[in-house]
């Protein structure tokens, strides 16, 4: 990015942002970049369009998943390239794509990373990057996105509270003329094989295979809690009881009651039919050289 017309998008309410803000500032100075700091929601994407109208094509996302998300919509399918800085409370697609870790490390892939195409999702029109879902983690993202402050550990607090309440919910699910009913806690559809914090729900995900991974776990007991939550953190789900994993460019989600879903973190209102679906090959992000870190 040396020398190039970039625009750095920071949100400095989002994890460790305003930390980064100083180190964010000087790398841009000395490259004749710009750094703008988000004010709202969706501002992110605003910012985002502007700088893709004054012909910056180098558009960077400083902030955790939901700046990733409002960015990257309005760069996909654009001859722009998304840089990223992650430093958000899970960070699914930058670690996905090796480029999570420190601030020097991701400011050094801007500078001496490649730029690789990548899949994008949608459901009902809501794009995605990392993952979207319904059911628990849904529940989770209502609850998550009302704190003031965000971490990992606030993240398993607040899911531990609402466990206790939450209940198994049936889905009719269909992709390649084929249909299921499917009991599940939690249901997710992703494009990265992780939510963020190395809990890979979809192990399997790659973002440049030109499908969505749907990953649905079955109601949590005694029993199975420790092997779950394990095999969550272990990249091994796969195979263990009650696990159901499907590949598809398109699934059609029917919850037998209306039932609200999220994209990347953001909650949406509830549906009682969605349809997910694969944009093959439709983003360009800047990456460590080397391919996905999976």
């Amino acid at each position: 990015m040396r020398q190039m017309p970039a625009r750095l998008i920071v949100n400095v309410r989002s994890g460790r942002a305003a930390e980064a803000l100083e180190r964010v500032r000087a790398f841009a100075t000395a490259r004749g970049a710009e750094v703008v700091l988000t004010e709202r929601a969706r501002h992110a994407c605003e910012l985002a369009a502007e700088a893709l109208e004054r012909g910056i094509t180098t558009i960077v996302a400083v902030g955790g998943d939901g700046t990733l998300n409002e960015v990257a919509s309005a760069l996909v399918g654009r001859d722009a390239t998304l840089g990223l800085i992650p430093c958000g409370s899970g960070d699914g697609l930058g670690r996905c794509l090796g480029i999570h870790g420190s601030v020097e490390h991701a400011l050094g892939i801007l500078d001496h990373g490649e730029t690789r195409v990548i899949d994008t999702g949608t459901v009902n029109g809501q794009p995605f990057f990392t993952a979207a879902g319904l059911g628990f983690e849904a529940e989770i993202a209502t609850r998550f996105n009302r704190l003031q402050r965000r971490s990992f550990f606030r993240y398993l607090t607040t899911s531990a509270k609402a466990f206790r309440e939450w209940k198994t919910a049936t889905y009719r699910v269909s992709h390649d003329g084929r249909s299921e009913t499917i009991a599940a806690f939690t249901l997710a559809v992703a494009n990265a094989n992780q939510y963020g914090n190395n809990a890979r729900i979809a192990p399997a995900a790659r973002p440049d295979d030109g499908l969505l991974d749907l990953t649905a776990v079955p109601a949590i007991t005694v029993l199975n809690a420790v092997p779950l939550v394990r095999g969550l953190f272990t990249g091994r789900l796969a195979g263990l009881r009650g696990i159901v994993m499907r590949q598809a460019t398109q699934f059609v989600v029917e919850p037998t009651v209306p039932a609200p879903f999220h994209t990347d973190g953001e909650l949406h209102t509830a549906a009682s039919n969605l349809v997910f679906r694969v944009r093959p090959a439709s983003l360009r992000v800047l990456a460590p050289r080397g391919g996905c870190k999976i």
